[in-house]
């Protein structure tokens, strides 16, 4: 940050209408996070806490933003917001706990600093990758205009974060979408020691918004009043008028990125003249020039600080450490959720492609929760790729039914705020292989917001997978096993259109983060009777779909068809176990079957190495292995990308090897 910025922020205070009572609370708003600034610093040097993220400097950004929303009304903080949490009454000791790991702390010890949020204040925490709070602040929006609620979000950013892709797709969406969110930027000169001309090749985030079609405001960030009353203006008018704002609060970081860090790299000089516009010794200045605030007002309100500092700190410090109860650790990753089956009030049937499933189960979930909300690309009048939100749009409105830009990590985003905020939402990637743009926020958002800090996330994405449609390398990944890993989803994978509508439904129904596939090649190539009316199937529950003597056959997906084919044509009698459910994976049918067989080959058309199949069958070997009377053996794909032509997509496809290690197993 260059001295023509410096020479343009004098900090010109101006009170405007504000009595001599808000004038104080925002100097009460203001002390209360330094004060916890130095002891925090003092803690840090006698090893008592670990690690601190320093908002010193930045302090009226946090404030003037907090004081000037409505209580209920959501805000998205960074690492350097203590004056959210403050602002927003967060009992210290709950927070000093949470600094400490102590189990009273938001997160139960399982994060650390500013890494949690809480419902009671209206607070959606940060992870560490930079930028995906913003699509949640964008869903959170969403949800208030669907709910016509006269409210905004607030989502905060530093100018380094904004490098990130996540930032041009949150504000990108929000402007599509004409949300009702306020971007602040803490513009503070570095992105940890990389300064602003290292990071972008603009000078102010005032010039970004007319790209996106956003209204743009630079404010005083060392200003209290400046940022206090510029975001009340602006919330009230966006409560009015929907619409996304940017606002840009020019400051400094005094401190370190984080304290181990240190600021050697930053010229004294500047050091030295941000340190004359520290934003609570001039506005203290203010106020006592005003005769707002005398000496002893001042003493008093920086005692009762200090004093509920120390107390609280001394509630935190006599918590014990966290007795860790296994039970707990793992119940704690999912949301408490207990399915009831759901049957078809009457007997009728029809005749349904795998596709034509699909669409049922979704249209039906979508008249029995309102509150549920497709998005995806080309879903609305398009009907998607693979037309399974054909007349969606129509039905149930273009509120309901979202066409979405290429955003796919801001529409994942969007899903867990408009969660947040109580609704159902469905995700549809266009193919599963473009969700490797949004896998930052199905693993990290989605996969540990309850484990965290005990927020759910009721987000279904359907994926469209799979090969043997001459798709090329980009189109019929299978991709699963990337999940399968990530404790806190769940993966649903169907291979007749019966279980794709049940399993569907009852997916949408569990408020836990789901991911759906759908092999494409399965669409329009098979049918079968199945209700006309809602059902549910249970999740977590494989399949015998055929029963045999000589071997075990475990699979998923279109592996299922390859199965019963070669078994007919070799004349092999075998179960054909179909988990239906990847994640959890049902171990009961699995250890029935083995213990029936003794001979187990487990076949996939992902390609072998690291798949679920390594998984289950390393299972069945370390658990199994006395009922075994042959080798646990496993067919997948080559281990190469998926080829477009078809005789390589053919060769690279498992089904060929599959026939003749199935021979190979049954006469061991």
């Amino acid at each position: 940050m260059d001295s023509s910025t410096l020479s343009t922020l004098q900090l010109n205070f101006d009170r405007k209408d504000l009595s001599d009572e808000v004038l104080l609370d925002l100097y009460r708003s203001l002390v209360l996070p330094r004060r916890i600034e130095e002891k925090m610093l003092i803690l840090l040097r006698q090893g008592k806490i670990s690690k601190w993220f320093s908002g010193w400097g930045q302090e009226a950004i946090s404030i003037g933003a907090v004081c000037a929303l409505q209580p209920d009304e959501f805000i998205l903080p960074m690492h350097r917001n203590l004056g959210i949490f403050t602002g927003r009454h967060i009992p210290l000791e709950r927070l000093f706990a949470q600094f400490q790991g102590k189990k009273s702390g938001f997160t139960k010890g399982r994060d650390r600093s500013f890494h949690f949020g809480s419902m009671e204040h209206h607070i959606v925490g940060m992870i560490s990758h930079l930028g995906p709070q913003l699509a949640i602040a964008d869903g959170i929006a969403l949800a208030h205009k669907l709910q016509e609620e006269k409210k905004v979000s607030l989502v905060f950013s530093g100018d380094g974060a904004s490098s990130e892709g996540d930032f041009h797709e949150g504000l990108n969406v929000a402007a599509v979408w004409k949300l009702p969110v306020i971007f602040v930027i803490e513009h503070n000169g570095y992105g940890l020691s990389t300064p602003s001309e290292e990071q972008f090749a603009f000078k102010n985030f005032t010039d970004k918004g007319p790209g996106y079609g956003i209204e743009a405001i630079q404010v005083e960030g060392n200003n209290v009043l400046d940022v206090y009353q510029t975001i009340s203006r602006v919330a009230e008018d966006i409560r009015k008028n929907p619409r996304p704002v940017l606002i840009e609060a020019i400051t400094f970081r005094m401190r370190g990125h984080e304290e181990a860090s240190g600021t050697k790299y930053v010229p004294k000089n500047l050091m030295e003249d941000w340190g004359k516009l520290d934003p609570i010794d001039t506005y203290e200045n203010y106020l006592e020039v005003l005769g707002v605030l005398d000496l002893e007002t001042k003493e008093t309100i920086n005692q009762a600080a200090r004093d509920s500092i120390n107390s609280a700190l001394e509630i935190a410090f006599a918590e014990p450490v966290i007795n860790p109860t296994l039970e707990e650790e793992l119940s704690d990753v999912y949301f408490p959720f207990e399915q009831k089956l759901t049957s078809p009030k009457s007997t009728a049937k029809s005749e349904r492609r795998f596709v034509d499933a699909i669409s049922d189960g979704l249209r039906q979930s979508m008249e029995r929760f309102p509150k549920l909300v497709l998005m995806g690309q080309d879903i609305g009048e398009y009907g998607g790729v693979f037309k399974v939100t054909e007349g969606f749009k129509s039905q149930f409105g273009g509120e309901r039914v979202r066409n979405t830009p290429l955003c796919e990590s801001a529409i994942i985003g969007a899903a867990l705020g408009l969660a947040i905020q109580g609704h159902k939402a469905m995700v549809e990637m266009q193919f599963a292989d473009f969700v490797s743009v949004g896998f930052n926020q199905i693993v990290n958002n989605l996969a540990k917001i309850h484990y965290r800090w005990g927020q759910n996330a009721d987000v279904l994405i359907r994926m469209p997978t799979g090969a043997g449609v001459a798709a090329g390398p980009f189109h019929s990944q299978s991709n699963e096993a990337w999940f399968f890993h990530t404790p806190g989803l769940k993966i649903i994978y169907p291979s007749s259109p019966y279980d794709a509508k049940g399993l569907l439904n009852a997916a949408i129904e569990d408020p836990n983060p789901y991911l759906f596939f759908e092999h494409k090649g399965l669409y329009r190539s098979i049918s079968e009777e199945i209700p006309d009316e809602y059902y549910t199937l249970e999740i977590g529950k494989a399949k015998l779909v055929q029963e045999g003597s000589q071997a075990s056959i475990i699979t998923y997906g279109m592996g299922v068809h390859w199965a019963k084919e070669i078994v007919g044509e070799l004349g092999i009698s075998a179960d054909i176990l179909d988990l239906r459910t990847l994640l959890p994976w049902d171990r009961d049918a699995v250890k029935k079957t083995v213990e029936k067989t003794g001979k187990v080959i487990f076949l996939q058309e992902d390609t072998l190495t690291g798949g679920i199949g390594a998984e289950i069958c390393a299972w069945i070997s370390e658990h199994l292995f006395q009922h075994l009377d042959a080798p646990v053996m496993r067919v997948g794909s080559l281990d190469t990308p998926v080829p477009f032509a078809s005789s390589l997509e053919q060769q690279f496809l498992p089904k060929n090897r599959f026939r003749n290690k199935l021979h190979t197993l049954v006469d061991f």
